[in-house]
């Protein structure tokens, strides 16, 4: 049982003096008796676990510093991803979609079987590159392999990167075929887009649409109309890479024009984040699009939302609980302090709402019951 002080239940709600009961991974009651084990978080905010729905833990600096290669030795790869995922763990996150590499399907598997330890892990697999000559039976039988892979979601590149010119390189035909069929096979869509690709991917039915960067406020509107769900990043990845700057230079389309592209841009990033969180009804969620050197530092995006769009620290935190569930379908089981919900349970040292820096102290972790940190002032029990 877990007793609290302050609690924020996931969805905007406050709680005041809870006490948590969990069994058998789940919580049970919010006014638990006391009794057996008693783990004291009085003093601290309590709050489900985060969700972060765009990560990339198969990005990792390899053994020189530098950003990891396909040519790194496979032993020093699955080291790389594991401690990426287990720095995110850390920062708070019991939960993440992390799309973009077959490596990590065993990472997925070995948490979610064994008790390895790490976030619960969602992935797309490898994702799908635009291919504007593509057929339509070839894209749908790209989507099907990736379901028959043990994919989770379809991520669907609609644009080139930002550093190589943010171009389409799939139609809204296309997009529609793409989805449709991962709609068929019981999957949903993620589609990397930029500019007029924003409302195309909306238009075609797609799921979750990232970045948005240069799409107008119009753009932007269709694709809450729509129902799609936005998912920008404002406080870390760009952050992440001019900081790393000389550990990424070099490899693939990691060039100097490419950092100064997005260095450049960012003020973009902010503007449809800001414009995005201040439609009615939009469903921004939270998401970082973190790689080598970001990982366990995915809660700066809270502080980035609040900073460079105008959200509120609560608006900002239920993005990566009440939202963040729902966008990945499992609204019914995480994202929330309730009856019934995994035991995905974080404390921070500090008040988040007055203090959005508290983000920053995250002194206890619990995954499906299982405590994976515990620090500080906050480790008491009795």
């Amino acid at each position: 049982m877990i007793l609290t002080s302050r609690a924020l239940d996931g969805e905007g709600g406050t709680l005041r003096n809870a006490r948590i009961g969990i069994a058998n991974g789940r919580i049970t009651s919010l006014a638990a008796p006391r009794v057996g084990q008693v783990i004291d978080l009085r003093g601290c905010t309590v709050l489900p676990g985060w969700i972060d729905v765009h990560v990339h833990l198969a990005s990792h600096f390899d053994r020189s510093g530098r950003i990891a290669t396909k040519e790194e030795p496979p032993l020093d790869a699955a080291a790389g991803i594991a401690q990426a995922a287990w720095d995110t763990l850390m920062g708070g996150f019991t939960t993440v979609q992390s799309v973009g590499d077959p490596m990590e399907k065993p990472l997925r598997d070995a948490i979610r079987d064994h008790g390895f330890p790490g976030p619960r892990v969602l992935t797309s697999l490898a994702p799908i590159e635009g291919d504007a000559s593509a057929t339509p039976e070839q894209l749908r039988a790209l989507v099907r392999a990736r379901k028959a892979d043990g994919a989770d979601l379809i991520k669907i590149f609609a644009s080139s990167s930002q550093r190589t010119g943010a171009a389409p390189t799939f139609t809204e035909q296309q997009l529609r075929i793409l989805c449709d069929e991962a709609r068929a096979v019981g999957l949903r869509s993620m589609v990397h887009a930029y500019r007029s690709q924003v409302a195309a991917a909306a238009r075609a039915g797609c799921d979750e649409v990232e970045h948005a960067t240069y799409a107008s406020a119009e753009e932007i509107a269709v694709a809450v109309r729509a129902g799609a769900i936005l998912s920008p990043q404002v406080g870390l990845v760009v952050q992440n890479y001019l900081k790393n700057k000389a550990r990424y230079l070099g490899v693939g389309n990691y060039t100097e024009e490419g950092m100064m592209t997005m260095e450049r841009d960012l003020p973009e990033d902010f503007r449809v984040c800001t414009i995005a969180v201040h439609i009615p009804g939009a469903k921004v969620v939270f998401s970082t699009d973190a790689t080598a050197g970001a990982h366990g530092f995915n809660a700066e995006e809270f502080i980035g939302r609040v900073q460079h769009c105008g959200q509120s620290p609560m608006a900002a935190l239920v993005s990566a609980n009440r939202v963040a569930a729902d966008a990945l379908g499992m609204g019914d089981r995480l994202g929330k302090l309730a009856e019934g919900y995994d035991a995905d349970i974080i404390a921070l040292d500090g008040d988040p709402l007055s203090d959005l820096t508290a983000v920053r102290r995250v002194v206890f972790v619990m995954r499906g019951a299982v405590i994976y940190k515990w620090s500080g002032a906050s480790r008491r029990a009795k």
